[in-house]
C-alpha cells in the first residue's frame, strides 16, 4: 500500500482531534512535507490562529518513521515547548499511529542543569557545597523577592520531596515552578557532572532523556540546545530534518547562548575550591584581585578598540593562573571526586572564557556594571548567521517558522539572519484564518510630540492614554519599553480611571495575567516578556497600547556593533538591525490583540515616528493587516462599541470596531 500523502495524514489527524481543517494549516503541511523530500530549506510565515506546530508535526513525524530518520524541533519558549509535548505531539503521534503502520515515538531533551541530579540529592556533592548560594556572589532577587532564610529553606525542602517521587527529574514538572537558587541545590550543569563515574549514573534523569532522544522519531528541544550542539558539543541526536519554530528570537537565542562573561567574583570561587581541595590558590587569588582592579578602571559599555593593555593583562593572568590550576587538580590523587570534578569545571571555564576573551575573534566585548551583580567583562558572536549556516543548515533540511517572520512584509531578512543565500531556501506565507481588517484597527497618534529628553511627550501620551483606557472601560494591555515607563503611566493613569491597573513587577507575572483574565475591566502594564509571552483571548483584551517604537538601546554593544558592520557593508545599518528589531517588536506585540476568530479590538501605537517618518510603512508592513487610521475619534469610537458589546455580553458581531 503507497503511503498516504500529507493531506491525508493532516486531515485525519484533525478529525481525530476533533479540530476543524484550515487552509493555511493545509497550505503549510503540503510545503514542510515537499521541503524534506526535495531537501529544500523552507521559511514559513503562518499566522496565530494557523494551527501551525501541528503542520509542521505531522510531515516530520511522517518523514522520520517512513525514512527510519530523526526530526528536531526546536523552540525559543519554554511556553511553546511545554505545548507541543503535552498536548500537540501527543495527540499526533496518536492519531497517526493507525496511519503509518505504528505510534510515532517522539522524546524531550533540555539542558542537564533542567534535570534532576540524584548523586547530589543523595548527599553526594555534600563535600563540594559551601558556594551553592553565591553563583553570582550578590543576592538573587527579583524571583518571588528575595528568597532567603526559612523561605529558601522551605522551598528546597520541597524540591527535595519531589525529586524522590518524580518520574521524569524535569524542573517544569516541579508544582509552581522553582527558583534558580533552590534549584541548584538539586541539579548540576554539564561541566560539574562526573559522568560515568557518579555511582547513580544508571539511574540519572538526564542520562535517560538523552538515552530517549537517541531512540526517538522526532526530538523537540530548544533553541540554546541547539546553539550548543553546533558550536560547543554534540548534545542532541543524530538527526536529518529539524523545525525551528519561534524563528523571528532565532539570532537573539543563539547569541545569547554564546554570549561569555568573566567576573572577579568567578575567579575568586574557583581560588576557594582550591581551597577545599588543599590546593594553593595564591596565585588565583591574585588574578582575581588584579581583575578586579582592571575592571573598576575599565569604562563601561562597549570596547571598540579591544581590551587595552590593563584588562588584556589581566585577562591573560587569570588564563594562566588557571590553567596552571587546572594540572595541579588534575594531578590530586586522593581528593573527593565531586569536588574535584567541581573545582575542574570552574576552573576550565576560567581557562575557556579568558582565552575567548584574549582572541577576539568575531567578537564583541563589552564591560557591564549591573545595579544587583558584580561588574562584568562581557563577549558575544557580532554575527551568528555563518556559524549556524555551518555547523546546522549545512547538515540537514531546516524549515523555520513563525507568526512574525517577514519583516516589512519580506523573508529575506529572516534567511539572511540565517546565513542562507538567495536560491537556497523556499518561502511562504500562509496568512492567518482571521479577517485582521474586519476584526481590528491598527491606531497611530501621528499627531502626539516625539519622544525627547523633556516631559511633553509623555505628558501627552498619558492623556491620550487615558482617553483610550476610559472608552474601553479597561480591558487594556499597555506594551511599554522600559519598567519606568510602564510605572509611570500607572502611577499617572490609577487615580484617575475606576478600574485596576496592575503593573509587571508589583506581583508575581502569573498572577497578574490571572488577574487581567478574570477581570473584563481590568489593565495590565508591562515590558519584554508582555510583547511576546501573553495569550488572553476574548474581550479581557480589546485594547493594545504601544508606548514607543522598541528600537535598540544606542549603547547596545552587540547591536550597535551589528549596525555598523551592516554599514560597511554597504547595507543600512539602521534599517538592519535597529528598524528590524523595531519592527519584529510591533509585530510581536499588535499580535497580542487578535487570538481567535471572534476577538475584536484596537492596536494603539502611540509614537508618532510610525506615522511621520520614511521607515514607518516598513514597520507597518510587518504587523497584521489591520484597519489603519490616524483618526482619534475612530478608534475612541471602536473602543466605546467594545465596552459596551463585553458590558452587555455582546452577541455576534455587536463589537466590532468597523469604521
Amino acid at each position: 500500500m503507497s503511503p498516504k500523502p500529507t493531506a491525508e495524514l493532516l486531515a485525519a489527524a484533525v478529525e481525530k482531534l476533533g479540530g476543524q481543517r484550515r487552509a493555511g494549516q493545509e497550505k503549510m503541511a503540503e510545503a514542510v512535507a515537499v521541503a524534506f523530500q526535495t531537501e529544500r530549506h523552507l521559511l514559513v510565515q503562518a499566522g496565530t490562529g494557523t494551527g501551525k506546530s501541528l503542520a509542521y508535526l505531522i510531515p516530520a513525524l511522517a518523514f522520520a518513521v517512513r525514512e527510519e530518520k530523526c526530526a528536531v524541533v526546536a523552540t525559543a519558549t519554554l511556553a511553546l515547548q511545554r505545548q507541543i509535548v503535552e498536548r500537540d505531539l501527543p495527540l499526533a503521534t496518536a492519531a497517526l499511529a493507525g496511519e503509518l503502520g505504528r505510534e510515532p515515538v517522539a522524546a524531550l531533551l533540555k539542558g542537564r542543569q533542567n534535570y534532576v541530579c540524584k548523586h547530589k540529592l543523595e548527599g553526594g556533592y555534600a563535600d563540594a557545597e559551601e558556594d551553592l548560594f553565591e553563583a553570582t556572589g550578590v543576592p538573587e532577587a527579583g524571583w518571588r523577592g528575595a528568597l532567603t532564610g526559612s523561605a529558601l529553606a522551605e522551598e528546597v525542602a520541597r524540591l527535595q520531596r519531589w525529586a524522590r517521587q518524580t518520574d521524569t527529574g524535569d524542573r517544569d514538572g516541579f508544582p509552581g515552578g522553582a527558583s534558580p537558587r533552590a534549584w541548584r541545590q538539586v541539579s548540576v550543569s554539564g561541566a560539574q557532572c562526573i559522568g560515568q563515574k557518579c555511582p547513580v549514573y544508571e539511574a540519572c534523569f538526564a542520562e535517560a532523556a538523552r538515552a530517549a532522544a537517541g531512540q526517538a522519531d522526532l526530538v523537540v528541544t530548544n533553541h540554546a540546545m541547539l546553539a550548543i550542539d553546533a558550536s560547543v558539543t554534540p548534545v542532541l541526536p543524530e538527526f536529518d530534518v529539524l523545525v525551528i519554530d519561534e524563528a523571528h528570537n532565532l539570532t537573539r537565542s543563539l547569541t545569547s547562548a554564546r554570549t561569555a562573561e568573566l567576573t572577579a567574583v568567578q575567579v575568586a570561587g574557583a581560588a576557594r575550591r582550591l581551597d577545599g581541595l588543599g590546593v594553593e590558590a595564591a596565585a588565583l587569588r591574585k588574578a582575581a584581585d588584579e581583575f578586579e582592579a582592571a575592571l573598576d578602571a575599565a569604562r563601561e559599555g562597549r570596547l571598540r578598540e579591544g581590551l587595552g593593555p590593563t584588562l588584556a593583562g589581566a585577562v591573560a593572568g587569570v588564563r594562566a593562573a588557571a590553567r596552571t590550576a587546572l594540572t595541579e587538580v588534575a594531578n590530586l590523587a586522593d581528593a573527593p571526586a565531586t569536588a574535584k570534578q567541581l573545582t575542574s569545571a570552574a576552573l576550565q571555564e576560567l581557562e575557556e572564557t579568558a582565552h575567548r576573551l584574549e582572541a577576539g575573534g568575531g567578537d564583541v566585548h563589552w564591560v557591564e556594571r549591573p545595579a544587583n551583580g558584580p561588574v562584568a567583562l562581557k563577549a558575544a558572536p557580532l554575527q551568528v548567521a555563518a556559524d549556524l549556516r555551518a555547523t546546522v543548515l549545512d547538515r540537514a533540511t531546516a524549515v523555520l517558522t513563525s507568526a512574525t517572520l517577514a519583516l516589512g512584509g519580506s523573508l529575506e531578512p529572516a534567511a539572511d539572519a540565517a546565513g542562507l543565500a538567495p536560491g537556497e531556501w523556499d518561502g511562504l506565507d500562509v496568512g492567518s484564518p482571521f479577517d485582521y481588517r474586519r476584526q481590528a484597527i491598527l491606531y497611530l497618534a501621528g499627531d502626539l510630540p516625539e519622544p525627547g529628553r523633556d516631559d511633553s511627550h509623555r505628558e501627552a501620551q498619558h492623556r491620550r492614554l487615558r482617553e483610550l483606557l476610559e472608552a474601553s472601560k479597561g480591558g487594556a494591555l499597555g506594551l511599554f519599553t522600559s519598567q519606568r515607563a510602564a510605572e509611570a503611566a500607572a502611577e499617572a493613569l490609577a487615580p484617575e480611571v475606576d478600574f485596576e491597573i496592575g503593573v509587571q513587577g508589583s506581583k508575581s507575572l502569573g498572577a497578574l495575567i490571572d488577574e487581567f483574565v478574570a477581570d473584563p475591566h481590568a489593565c495590565l502594564f508591562g515590558t519584554i516578556s508582555l510583547w511576546q509571552g501573553i495569550d488572553a483571548p476574548g474581550a479581557t483584551c480589546r485594547l493594545v497600547v504601544i508606548d514607543r517604537l522598541a528600537f535598540p538601546r544606542p549603547d547596545d554593544p552587540v547591536m550597535s556593533a551589528r549596525a555598523e558592520a551592516a554599514d560597511k557593508e554597504g547595507r543600512s545599518g539602521f534599517m538592519t538591525v535597529s528598524a528590524a528589531h523595531a519592527a519584529l517588536m510591533l509585530a510581536q506585540g499588535a499580535g497580542r490583540l487578535i487570538r481567535s476568530v471572534e476577538d475584536r479590538g484596537v492596536v494603539a501605537v502611540l509614537d508618532p515616528r510610525i506615522a511621520t517618518k520614511r521607515y514607518g510603512q516598513f514597520l507597518i508592513r510587518s504587523m497584521p493587516p489591520m484597519w489603519l487610521t490616524q483618526d482619534r475619534s475612530v478608534a475612541l469610537g471602536a473602543l466605546t462599541r467594545l465596552a459596551a458589546a463585553a458590558e452587555a455580553g455582546a452577541g455576534e458581531g455587536a463589537g466590532k470596531p468597523a469604521p
